[in-house]
């Protein structure tokens, strides 16, 4: 049986092409990082329409990315700021973020902002109504955040249980600012499953929820 020998130079053409392949790829990103980073700092004063903080943005990301997590819901798109910051994360994981709207003025607005930011290829942005979507929808995911009607919170987060992977995040806005419910909160954060902690970067804070099992 002959051995097959590898030439030099073709070992040299396969190291230089692999380099060129990695080159693109990080130009390709950084040039992605970029743009968004510019449109979230031209944009940072111009969120209202329900949309999250800046800090809270920030956090969202950073669990993304920490956790390498691929696939995430969320629940009220507004106007696409939380959205972006969740496309961004995944841009960097590979992975895709479906969001959910209900108001078309909204939804329209939304994916005009994603396009700008140049994330459109990491959102699936759905018009409808939440209640009847998330339990359509049949995962699994593995990271989740919560930011629509908040007397909806504790349905939200039964519905989606089963479908969030052991090792997954759940994350609900306006946990400290009055807005969410007291049984909803006591629900999760006494769950067996999860563990809680609370994030306080704004003062609309995070619950974020890690399913433990």
């Amino acid at each position: 049986m002959k051995t097959q020998i590898v030439r030099p130079t073709l070992l040299i053409g396969l190291l230089f092409y692999s380099v060129l392949i990695g080159f693109a790829q990080t130009k390709r990103d950084s040039g992605l990082d970029g743009k968004v980073e510019k449109f979230l700092s031209d944009h940072k004063r111009d969120w209202h329409d329900l949309n999250v903080p800046y800090e809270d943005g920030k956090v969202l990301h950073e669990l993304i990315v920490k956790n390498n997590y691929t696939l995430a819901l969320e629940i009220g798109t507004s106007t696409g700021h939380s959205t972006i910051w969740l496309a961004w994360a995944m841009s960097k994981t590979g992975g895709k973020v479906i969001t959910i709207e209900i108001s078309e003025r909204r939804h329209k607005e939304a994916l005009k902002n994603i396009a700008e930011a140049g994330l459109s290829d990491f959102v699936d942005a759905r018009l409808g109504n939440a209640h009847d979507l998330v339990k359509q929808l049949p995962g699994p995911f593995d990271f989740v955040f919560s930011d629509a009607d908040k007397d909806w919170y504790k349905q939200y987060f039964m519905d989606l249980d089963p479908k969030l992977k052991v090792g997954g995040c759940y994350t609900t806005h306006n946990v400290t600012d009055g807005l969410a419910d007291d049984d909803f909160l006591k629900y999760v954060k006494t769950h067996s499953k999860y563990k809680t902690t609370i994030d306080r970067s704004s003062r609309a804070g995070i619950m974020i929820s890690y399913k433990t099992q």
